[in-house]
């Protein structure tokens, strides 16, 4: 199967971490301020943990003060999907991975208004991050 999005759950059980299937699959929400990407302020890539989908650079990210990882934008909008979410009594927006339909978090309308005024409240647990690569060390590659 090709199709992530059609992947039997057990898939997810065997890839994903207990709390990253909690996150991911069930839309699940890690505490505030539990996340260590929460805290990262290094340049780089922030990727879909469970299927490595590029979603957010470390370039739109923000201290929005709110206990998880912010960003005012994805890096393009066609890696991510929105969908209504009811729960809780109130209605949110949902954002998933397009690749996979990996729970990500949501967004608000909220965030700073010199740029989107988009505020991508991002689980820390469903990504991965990747440093971009400093100068020194391609040259070292050469």
């Amino acid at each position: 199967m090709s199709d992530l999005k059609q992947m039997p759950e057990s898939y997810w059980k065997e890839k994903l971490t207990p709390e990253q299937y909690r996150v991911c699959r069930q839309k699940g929400t890690e505490r505030a301020f539990s996340g260590p990407l929460y805290y990262n302020q290094e340049q780089g890539m922030y990727e879909c943990v469970a299927c490595g989908h590029e979603l957010f650079s470390s370039e739109n990210k923000f201290d929005a003060g709110c206990g998880w990882p912010s960003f005012d934008q994805p890096i393009d909008s066609e890696n991510v999907e929105y969908h209504e979410d009811r729960t809780f009594f109130m209605v949110r927006t949902e954002v998933n991975c397009k690749n996979c339909g990996a729970h990500l978090g949501h967004v608000f309308d909220d965030g700073p208004r010199d740029t989107t005024g988009q505020r991508y409240c991002i689980n820390s647990v469903s990504l991965k991050f990747v440093p971009t690569k400093q100068e020194d060390e391609k040259e070292g590659e050469a």
